[in-house]
């Protein structure tokens, strides 16, 4: 039995939550590191403290995706998790930016922090079942474009969550400079209005969607519900132990083109991690001219920080902003023909060129270091910004290049290998290829910056500029059998 084709604007619901989880992302991207470098956190620290977010993805993700593939429910079976999870994402948005108000009973760095956690933890459950609804929704022959709509809502998503803070300071007013100790009002207000997005577009998916029922889905599956359903009890009395080492051997039987996508993942997250952790730094140090002594929190303890360096540390902070939603633009325009282009050309070497733009698009931002401060008009306001900064959103176009490949290609190359009753366990098992970069270089990174960089964020950026290359380089490795079947 085919499974129906969907109208694009059915396709467009099933994925439409993507937008406000991506301007959580977005805003989480852009403004921890400055939250956690306004509570205390030193620049070597700042890598350790950002392993909350792939440790998170690394424990809920396939936890998650194991139980959504087993629940059946009035609400459906991905849609539980996914309104669940965005009401506790929403909470801690909102709570995040005001970690100094719990100063009496916690260190507000060490709130922050375990908010951060939570946040990340609600937002892995939520966009682990959304990566499987879209699986389960949208018929193979639709799945290029499936996967291309969620990647321009999320891009889109990208955009709203990254300029928020600049448009609060620059066109509402707030102020973004944050007093000692504090964060900036117009971070505040960005996480406050970005948790009532993620609500509001989570739900329109979960009121707008409909996901088959049970004897539906399995038709379309090719597969018989009888059996599955007879699996599904047997797992259901198996003790602890025993599902660690079911998972085990699920892992252990992964699809041998999952192993392959390791590798290109490996490179690439890696380096996206560098980026979302010490791009601020980068951009105050090496185009504001900010000098490394202002990141140290020693040196911080006994020098009275000049309003300059205060309004240096805004304005790049802000920039950061503007760059992600360059890059989320940059991003969606390609989405736009990124279909077109794997259909024509292949996955593959779509794939890889896209990774190699974004490597260069990393290392081109060491051209750009003119500190001279220039007015900008972007339309909604005029800025003072350095000169270099307005190059490296040149960069952004190769990153943003980059990232519209790693949100879609990977998933749509994988999607057809995975046995369809436990798709949403292996999309989780898929997620270690995520986090394990992450947590690796949230190990590896900070020490590198400090012991051989010498806290020069620039140099960091430059590594995930080779890193993304040889991302480009692995996907050759990589065997696409959908694609070499339709062929």
């Amino acid at each position: 039995m085919n499974q129906p084709k969907l109208s694009f604007w059915q396709i467009w619901n099933v994925s439409f939550g993507f937008l406000g989880v991506q301007i959580g992302f977005a805003l989480q991207n852009g403004n921890v590191s400055r939250i956690l470098t306004d509570l205390g956190a030193d620049l070597s620290s700042l890598s350790l403290f950002w392993l909350a977010a792939p440790i998170m993805g690394l424990l809920v993700q396939p936890i998650v995706g194991a139980l959504s593939d087993k629940t059946w429910n009035g609400l459906g079976r991905r849609l539980p998790f996914i309104l669940g999870g965005a009401i506790v994402a929403a909470g801690a948005m909102a709570l995040l930016p005001n970690a100094s108000m719990v100063v009496a009973f916690l260190p507000p760095m060490i709130f922050g922090l375990l908010i951060f956690a939570i946040k990340d933890a609600a937002f892995n459950v939520t966009f682990q079942p959304f990566r499987s609804l879209v699986s389960d929704m949208v018929p193979a022959e639709q799945r290029n474009l499936g996967y291309s709509v969620q990647t321009l809502l999320i891009n889109i998503g990208a955009v709203v969550g990254s300029i928020l803070p600049f448009v609060l300071t620059n066109v509402v007013g707030l102020d973004n400079v944050a007093e000692a100790g504090q964060v900036a009002p117009s971070v505040i207000w960005a996480f406050y209005i970005g948790a009532t997005i993620l609500l509001g577009s989570v739900l329109w998916t979960v009121f707008r969607t409909k996901e088959y029922a049970p004897e539906d889905y399995y038709k379309y599956k090719g597969m018989d519900i009888e059996k599955v359903q007879a699996e599904n009890e047997q797992d259901a009395k198996k003790s602890m132990v025993e599902k660690v080492v079911g998972l085990w051997q699920l892992i252990k039987a992964s699809p041998e083109i999952m192993k392959q996508l390791a590798l290109v993942q490996f490179f690439s997250w890696f380096a996206l991690f560098i980026m979302w952790t010490y791009l601020p730094a980068a951009l105050t140090q090496h185009v504001w001219g900010v000098g490394v002594e202002w990141f140290d929190p020693a040196y911080l303890a006994t020098h009275a920080v000049p309003d300059a360096i205060s309004q240096a540390k805004g304005a790049a902070g802000d920039w950061v902003g503007i760059l992600y939603a360059a890059q989320a633009i940059f991003s969606v325009l390609f989405a736009i023909v990124l279909t077109k282009l794997a259909n024509k050309f292949g996955r593959k070497l779509v794939y890889s060129l896209s990774l190699l733009a974004g490597g260069l698009g990393y290392l081109s931002m060491f051209l750009f270091q003119d500190t001279t401060l220039v007015t900008v008009d972007l339309l909604i306001t005029q800025v003072t910004v350095a000169e270099g900064a307005i190059g490296i959103v040149l960069s952004m176009i190769g990153v943003g290049i980059a990232w519209s490949a790693i949100l879609a290609m990977p998933y749509a190359i994988l999607a057809g290998a995975l046995p369809a009753d436990k798709t949403g366990v292996y999309m989780g098992i898929f997620n270690f290829t995520i986090a394990a970069p992450q947590i690796v270089s949230g190990i590896v990174s900070g020490w590198v910056l400090g012991s051989i960089f010498a806290n020069q964020a620039i140099n960091i950026i430059m590594l995930a500029g080779v890193c993304m290359i040889l991302g480009a380089f692995s996907v050759g490795l990589v065997k696409d059998q959908t694609e070499a079947t339709q062929a």
